[in-house]
């Protein structure tokens, strides 16, 4: 949803009212609330085991209202497009809190400020803005995520990453309160941010420029066809499962160590880009993992590199 009205920030805001009883169990939420939910459904890869509780809220308030009315010892687990995420066969001991499609409002102001919550997809930040005449996203394309998981990971592609355009943020707590921060409150690095224990992130206003040569929507065309051209897009991955290590690509290592097409169950290392994994069909959680760590220790032993996931693996084994 596209709004034209400027985006204001209090320095501290709070959703529940004082008024809202906070016990376990008392608020019924407007969203969706599953038990037993399979995140096969929900994961880019089409795999995983199955959660407690799986939950969609209707908006920023409605989370707010559900955080506060939940144990605050409950184990958590945020998901927005579920493109980075592999969660084991054994399911998740918890609470998902699946927010692409409650959090994806966006708003476009003219002086360049651009605020998205955290389930907006990073790609239609990317075509939206460069539609408005604004240039600095158009590497979103690359990111097949949401904002939220592009904040908390730094993502990046083509070069760009998510914290160089970013102003300011929004994170919520356990207790549903919602505090604005500065990047210069995290430690940022590459794929890495360190944030502030017991929050997430629920928006962000980004920094972008004036595409005064119209030159963005050329830019994402391009960076498109290199993506269909060099990735295996069509086919269920989580896109790159590993970092990059410092002044090498992941790609190439596994790539030399001659692993294209190498095959446990059914998951594959794609024939097209070493760095990704695809599920050919029925591929188990316990599938790819088993395939990330052989890929690791291949690499590991003819380069004496660690290359680290940047995928995030939760919950347990079968």
């Amino acid at each position: 949803m596209f709004l034209a009205d400027r985006y204001k920030d209090d320095n501290y805001s709070v959703c529940l009212s004082e008024s809202m009883n906070t016990n376990y169990g008392k608020y019924i939420v407007r969203g969706k609330l599953k038990s037993n939910e399979s995140m096969a459904k929900h994961t880019s890869w089409r795999a995983g085991g199955v959660v407690d509780e799986y939950f969609e809220p209707a908006d920023l308030e409605d989370l707010c209202h559900f955080l506060a009315d939940r144990d605050p010892d409950r184990p958590l687990l945020w998901v927005g497009l579920g493109s980075n995420l592999l969660v084991r066969d054994g399911g998740f001991r918890g609470t998902v809190i699946a927010y692409s499609k409650g959090l994806n409002n966006i708003q476009i102001f003219d002086d360049g400020i651009v605020m998205a919550e955290a389930g907006v997809p990073c790609a239609k930040v990317a075509r939206l803005t460069a539609n408005y005449g604004l240039t600095g996203a158009e590497f979103f394309v690359g990111i097949p995520g949401s904002i939220g998981g592009a904040l908390a990971m730094n993502a990046g592609a083509f070069g760009g990453e998510t914290w160089n355009i970013v102003a300011q943020v929004k994170t919520v707590n356990r207790t549903g309160n919602i505090k604005n921060h500065l990047p210069d409150a995290f430690t940022i690095g590459y794929r890495s941010v360190q944030s502030f224990a017991e929050e997430w992130f629920v928006s962000a206003k980004l920094i972008l420029q004036q595409d005064h040569d119209n030159n963005a929507e050329k830019i994402i065309k391009e960076l498109l066809t290199k993506r269909t051209t060099a990735q295996p897009i069509g086919q269920p991955s989580c896109g790159s499962v590993f970092r990059n290590p410092p002044n090498d690509f992941a790609a190439k290592l596994i790539d030399q160590c001659g692993l294209k097409g190498k095959r446990i169950g059914n998951a594959a290392i794609s024939d097209k880009h070493a760095n990704f994994i695809i599920n050919l069909g029925d591929a188990t959680a316990g599938d790819i993992e088993a395939l990330i760590d052989y890929t690791r220790g291949v690499v590991s032993e003819k380069f004496n590199i660690d290359i680290i996931p940047e995928v995030h693996i939760v919950g347990e084994r079968a």
